[in-house]
């Protein structure tokens, strides 16, 4: 009887005891930083490494084959307009001239003695000592020996032009920049013996990437400096596109034209451009907002009514060092979480602490 009445006052004590437990404490609201969508995106800066050229270069040859003797300019050399470049062994066309002019000189004289032949028989002609046929044997002997003649003469003037190919002149002032030939070899019509850089306009030369090209704004504003001396700037625009591709970096030529380039960009200098690219569609939020959900890229959205937070998948355009481009998933105007986002969960209730940079 004893221990029924034990037993019985232990359940009671339990239930009082079970009556009075303290109700689990409610959980507070997690602290985050947010920040909120204000801005669409930005385009990128596009930096490429490119060299300084002369705007006009040009590949000084001979027109006709032969050995050359002569080169009295080297890399380097600045030329002015007129000067000997190089010179060929000149014998051969000399002696082609010789043969022309004694050609000339001998139709000129039979020339001249049917010249006389045929004036006599003009005048006899007239008084009738001598016979039509004559006269117009003599007329067309004459007229053949001027043709020949015409024909020696213009063979004369092109052994003279000939000649004249043996010296090779500088069209233009310029820098010598390259050369194709020494002094001893044999060299053929068209072979470039002196690369020579015209003076004047200046070249920025890249080799832009096809993306590029094709997305790139049309004609951009190109901000240009030296790469060893970054505190050298210019500005240039585009002045010609190379229409293909190189055939092994797929890249295509693109040279810009330097506006007032300084005398310190010479020929040759490593230059390193800069363009800004037109801002592609989406919006601008902070790389530390970005998560990951289900294998997607993802961001926490705070609803502002509830202060809860819930997560978005989103389709990441551009991700820069300090920020990330959002193409689709976010509007302007909403909240993002940029701090804390690796202990959050869905519905979970936060508290604001300011604003991201």
């Amino acid at each position: 009887m004893l221990k029924s009445r034990i037993i019985a006052l232990a359940l009671i004590v339990a239930t009082v005891a079970g009556c009075h437990k303290p109700a689990p404490p409610t959980q507070a609201a997690r602290p985050v930083r947010t920040v909120t969508v204000e801005r669409g995106a930005e385009g990128e800066t596009l930096s490429l490494t490119g060299q300084v050229r002369a705007k006009d270069e040009v590949s000084l040859a001979f027109r006709l084959d032969g050995r050359m003797i002569e080169r009295p300019v080297n890399v380097g050399d600045v030329l002015a307009p007129g000067q000997v470049v190089a010179r060929l062994d000149p014998q051969n066309q000399q002696n082609a001239l010789r043969s022309a002019q004694a050609t000339l000189a001998s139709v000129e004289a039979q020339m001249n003695q049917a010249r006389l032949t045929f004036l006599r028989q003009q005048e006899l002609l007239k008084d009738g000592w001598t016979p039509r046929a004559k006269f117009d044997d003599a007329q067309q002997t004459l007229l053949s020996l001027q043709s020949q003649a015409d024909a020696a003469r213009a063979q004369m003037h092109i052994a003279e032009d000939q000649l004249s190919y043996n010296v090779l002149f500088a069209d233009a002032a310029g820098a010598v920049t390259a050369v194709g030939a020494e002094p001893g070899e044999v060299v053929r019509a068209g072979q470039m013996i002196v690369e020579l850089a015209r003076q004047g306009g200046r070249d920025a030369v890249f080799d832009v990437p096809e993306e590029v090209m094709r997305t790139g704004p049309r004609d951009p504003l190109v901000e240009i400096a030296l790469t060893n001396d970054p505190s050298v700037r210019a500005t240039g625009r585009v002045r010609e596109v190379s229409p293909q591709a190189e055939a092994t970096t797929r890249t295509f030529q693109v040279k810009v034209g330097i506006i007032d380039p300084p005398e310190a960009m010479r020929l040759g200098s490593t230059v390193t451009g800069r363009v800004k690219l037109s801002a592609p569609p989406g919006v601008e939020v902070p790389a530390s907002a970005l998560t990951e959900a289900d294998g997607r890229p993802a961001v926490w959205v705070v609803d502002p009514q509830s202060h809860t937070v819930s997560l978005r998948n989103v389709d990441v355009l551009r991700y820069d060092p300090a920020k990330v481009v959002i193409s689709q998933g976010l509007e302007t105007g909403e909240v993002v979480v940029t701090a804390g986002v690796q202990t959050l969960r869905p519905g979970q209730k936060v508290r604001l602490l300011g604003a991201a940079g």
